[in-house]
């Protein structure tokens, strides 16, 4: 009987691989056609950004059912520990999360995480109760202070956020995958469905796709090209890829040649 390959995340298991954000949309219409599509399980939700308690001013909830799809807070906006505890601990009393994502960004311009807030905060929380997917740089020293710190899963980025760089440092990547226990989820930088693809084929759990697919001329037709890639990149994966040479193999038989 096959295996089911599901993901799981502080024991909770997904089907899907792919995490979809919900912002840069045109409109909370589109926003929810596009994951739709994508057939993501769990979404971000920018605490800080999104009206999610206003009853007067649309509400995410009314397009995407929290019952049907996991809501993943997240801390984006925040500079420091102080602006992230307060967002996670307000998106707990709000609607009770505590499975979050936290990102603590260093600066303005390159969006990268400040990583000695990120690690603070991320102790705090794990004790507070917060199960905590860290958005982190591709440094594996630091990703193993994560693990022990008590994070539910570790993701690094690509490129910076929003850039569509994609996969920027493969072998942290892979040293990454081989040291750690922890779910493993590429967040930030992707640019196409290809990018994806490669994640999961560097042994990644799972991505985070926001820009690319609210970006997209198509966002439907991308959300489905992301859903899909995802599936390959994992089943190639699984499958074990042959060993790299640098010179040509015959893929005919040597013998019984007439």
């Amino acid at each position: 009987m096959k295996k089911i390959d599901n993901l799981i995340i502080a024991k909770k298991k997904f089907k899907s691989r792919l995490i979809v954000g919900t912002g840069k949309y045109k409109n909370m219409s589109d926003c929810a056609k596009a994951i739709k599509f994508s057939g993501a399980e769990i979404v971000t939700v920018a605490v800080r950004r999104v009206n999610i308690v206003d009853k007067k001013k649309p509400l995410l909830m009314d397009y995407i059912d929290p019952k049907k799809i996991t809501y993943l807070p997240n801390t984006a906006g925040c500079f420091n520990s102080q602006e992230a505890l307060r967002t996670l601990r307000l998106a707990r009393e709000i609607g009770g999360w505590k499975l979050v994502k936290l990102e603590v960004l260093g600066d303005k311009k390159t969006l990268f995480p400040d990583m000695i807030e990120t690690l603070k905060s991320t102790e705090i929380l794990t004790r507070e109760g917060f199960k905590v997917m860290v958005y982190c740089t591709d440094d594996p020293l630091m990703a193993k202070r994560l693990e022990n710190s008590g994070a539910a899963a570790i993701m690094p980025l690509a490129a910076p956020i929003g850039s569509g760089l994609g996969i920027q440092n493969y072998t942290n990547i892979k040293i990454i995958r081989k040291q750690t226990k922890l779910p493993l989820i590429i967040d930030a930088g992707l640019g196409q469905a290809s990018d994806a693809t490669i994640a999961m084929e560097l042994g990644c759990d799972g991505v985070l796709v926001n820009t690319a697919i609210a970006r997209a001329k198509n966002p439907f037709q991308m959300a489905l090209a992301f859903k899909n890639s995802v599936v390959a990149g994992r089943q190639s994966y699984l499958s074990g890829r042959i060993e790299k040479f640098l010179f040509g193999s015959p893929s005919s038989p040597k013998e019984g040649i007439i």
